[in-house]
């Protein structure tokens, strides 16, 4: 290797924090702490026991577990033994599990003791040979069927503390494979490399302003595009990883003022119940919160900044390692009106520092006028985006079509050169051939001081072809009508953006990771439609 070329590697990060901060607070999950020393002693033992149970380079190695501090440690110790992490999300059901260990190839799977059962439901899990379950217990739980089970503490002891170089030969080597929801389709492998994982790690770091004193509350899990790299971000800065296995309110406040937490990242959703919660107060400390996963509020906003946190919108995809773009503060902002200011910062903004610019572009790959106005796709390109789809040439040939990952986002480019999402491209109401955004009208109800949360669909009309509805959650003992709340919408913009109907409901149905599953609502919606036929 020449003196002025190293391949770029996060695994760098681990060792570069154990050498420099080898006695300070790494972890802390439940009663467990961890020093940086103790963490890269125990990754390095969990390396060397996947090698002992016959993991290899390029190996699958998966995972089904909350925030907890196996999975952080998981995301050193499976590359560090020359494997690729697949950390898979806990709301899935037995089949989704069983397929993504199949696609994957995965040949170890962990699993966290309570979501054994969707392991144990699984019709097959391919070529999984064993199940190690993370439990405090000394002997995993057989049923007789499946691989073979082993107890995590069992697992661990095959290992040792021999050391491991935290290198790689290839820094476009796999280091995981992140699975997408799968709402249209079988769940697709978005592969990330060590030098994207690196290069989007020090974004993370720049842009939501870490320092070696941030204290991060993992209030994002650990599998939704690895933590947005922040298992390996916080880690190379040397923070402390404060690990949270179940996103309440209550608790989050509770751990906010236990540690002095510093930092925490999270979909809108999560923030407004974190703002709105009983326990909710001002922070009294500056705390940054980074939110993305949808298009948050200028309500949602203000009501963080009230509490007196910075916040940081960003925006991306599974495809581009999670955020991508960040809506970068200007100097001026800090004079306007706090509503003004929330909207400019709901703006997706521009590419991050280690990404490209984004474009918008027509159906041709033209770049749109930049007048805040005219609607085309948001695409990427760069050391941010994915490798690919794993083992999906076809999928992935589509989505470079051009040279460009392409989102499916639809959005404006502003004269400032700041990007807007209006909406998915699936998502976007024609009503009579105007392009209603569903973004701006349920940001439109959100700033109605009853509603918390909203989704709007498209639904069939005989005469425009669609319209609007809103499925709207309201505040806990505040009474709303229908009527009140399209008065409000008109108000405020254009009235045949307004919805036709609300339907109040007592919560969305929304992903892991905070997305609004708008299919399920679509769904629910044409039922009702086709039972008014028939009824």
């Amino acid at each position: 290797m020449p003196a002025n070329f190293e391949p770029l590697t996060p695994l760098r990060f681990l060792e570069r924090s154990a050498d420099v901060f080898p006695d300070k607070l790494a972890i802390v999950s439940g009663e467990r702490r961890s020093t940086y020393r103790e963490f890269a002693d125990e990754a390095t033992r969990i390396a060397r026991a996947l090698q002992a149970s016959g993991i290899g380079p390029g190996d699958r190695v998966a995972y089904l577990s909350p925030n907890l501090a196996e999975l952080l440690i998981a995301h050193f110790a499976v590359p560090l033994a020359g494997g690729v992490l697949v950390a898979m999300n806990t709301r899935l059901a037995s089949s989704e599990v069983g397929y993504i260990s199949a696609h994957s190839g995965a040949r170890l799977l962990f699993v966290a003791d309570e979501l054994l059962p969707t392991v144990a439901g699984a019709d097959s899990l391919g070529d999984v040979e064993e199940v190690i379950v993370i439990s405090d217990s000394d002997v995993a739980p057989q049923d007789g069927g499946g691989p073979r089970r082993c107890a995590y503490g069992q697992f661990r002891g095959r290992g040792s503390l021999e050391p491991l170089p935290w290198t790689v030969d290839d820094e476009l080597t796999v280091i995981s494979i992140n699975y997408t929801s799968g709402t249209t389709g079988d769940p697709k492998g978005v592969a990330y490399t060590h030098r994207g994982a690196y290069l989007n790690s020090l974004g993370e770091l720049i842009h939501s302003e870490h320092s070696s004193s941030s204290v991060y509350l993992w209030t994002l899990p650990m599998f939704h595009c690895n933590g947005w790299c922040t298992t390996w971000a916080v880690t190379g800065i040397g923070g402390t990883h404060v690990c949270l296995s179940a996103v309440r309110p209550d608790l989050i406040w509770q751990l906010i003022d236990e540690h002095g937490v510093t930092h925490l990242n999270g979909a809108p959703a999560v923030m407004t119940s974190i703002a709105r919660a009983p326990e909710a107060h001002p922070f009294g400390r500056p705390v940054t919160i980074t939110t993305a996963g949808a298009a948050p509020s200028p309500t949602m906003i203000a009501e963080l900044e009230a509490l007196g946190a910075h916040v940081i919108h960003v925006y991306g995809l599974t495809e581009v390692y999670g955020p991508y773009s960040v809506c970068e503060w200007q100097p001026d902002w800090h004079q306007l009106e706090p509503r003004e200011r929330a909207r400019k910062l709901a703006r997706q903004g521009v590419g991050m520092l280690t990404a490209q610019r984004m474009r918008v572009v027509d159906g041709e790959m033209n770049d749109v006028p930049a007048d805040g106005i005219t609607m085309g796709e948001i695409v990427m390109q760069g050391n941010d985006v994915m490798k690919g789809y794993f083992r999906d040439p076809e999928a992935t040939e589509h989505a470079f079509a051009g040279g460009w990952f392409h989102s499916g986002d639809l959005g404006v480019m502003h004269p400032d050169g700041y990007v807007e999402l209006l909406d998915r491209a699936k998502d976007i109401v024609i009503s009579g051939g105007e392009n209603i955004s569903t973004v701006e009208v349920e940001q439109t109800l959100l700033s109605h001081p009853a509603v918390i949360d909203v989704a709007v669909i498209g639904i069939a009309h005989e005469h425009w072809g669609e319209r609007p509805k809103a499925f709207v959650v309201l505040e806990a003992e505040r009474v709303v009508g229908e009527d009140e709340l399209i008065e409000h919408v008109r108000a405020r913009i254009a009235h045949f953006k307004a919805p036709d109907t609300i339907e109040f409901v007592t919560a969305l149905p929304r992903t892991s990771t905070g997305k609004v599953q708008k299919y399920e609502l679509r769904q629910q919606a044409m039922a009702e439609q086709r039972e008014g036929v028939t009824g």
